[in-house]
């Protein structure tokens, strides 16, 4: 998409709330690789699909910054949660400090370490799940949630980044390509189960958008 489009979508969605706006500013001068950070028009789309999910419990694998578990704590309802998993623990600071500052700070419980071992530990199952962690794993995450009961018949999987910037449909993915092959092998996957309903939704990078059956 270029430029002048991507404009347009934003001029013409929904204003980006200003907490979403300074923690995006604040990404891009103090993190690495800042374009991680879901950003006004994925962050719309995240709150909107809460909305009209209404899930009471939420799981994502990888806040990075946490502008995404902003947008799914303001589109749950006062008594929601949304457990949120990061790996670096570096992240911390600047995820509590916009945390702190959201009237939807009560929802968000914060958790550090890797999700394939910190998840199973919460003993929740999820209504909807953001999956947006190591693409190496994404494989790993999907077998946690379905094979260990950690969602039911209608809960939501959304898996970000899944087209990873074209690279799904190379001919030739390298060996060492691990993120690829990852992601990759979680599309299969998830097209192959039978337990599962699914549309990729080509939004930035693409989501998996997944509907238990």
């Amino acid at each position: 998409m270029n430029e002048e489009l991507e404009r347009y979508i934003r001029n013409y969605s929904s204003p980006e709330d200003e907490l979403l706006a300074q923690l995006e500013r604040e990404s891009y001068m103090r993190v690495v690789q800042p374009q991680m950070v879901s950003g006004h028009v994925q962050g719309l789309f995240l709150t909107m699909l809460t909305r009209m999910i209404r899930p009471r419990r939420v799981l994502e694998i990888g806040t990075f910054t946490g502008y995404a578990t902003l947008c799914f704590a303001e589109g749950l309802p006062e008594d929601g949660v949304i457990d949120t998993v990061e790996i670096e623990d570096e992240l911390e600071g600047i995820q509590q400090e916009f945390f702190s500052r959201s009237p939807h700070a009560h929802k968000i419980r914060r958790h550090t370490g890797s999700a394939l071992d910190v998840v199973p530990r919460l003993g929740e199952c999820y209504d909807l799940v953001f999956i947006d962690g190591d693409k190496r794993e994404y494989p790993d995450y999907y077998r946690m949630l379905l094979d260990g009961g950690l969602v039911r018949s209608g809960s939501y999987i959304l898996a970000d980044n899944i087209l990873w910037y074209g690279k799904v449909v190379e001919q030739n993915i390298k060996p060492s390509d691990l993120q690829t092959l990852g992601i990759v092998e979680f599309n299969r996957m998830v097209r192959d189960d039978s337990r599962v309903e699914n549309v990729i939704v080509p939004i930035r990078d693409g989501i998996n958008l997944i509907r238990v059956k």
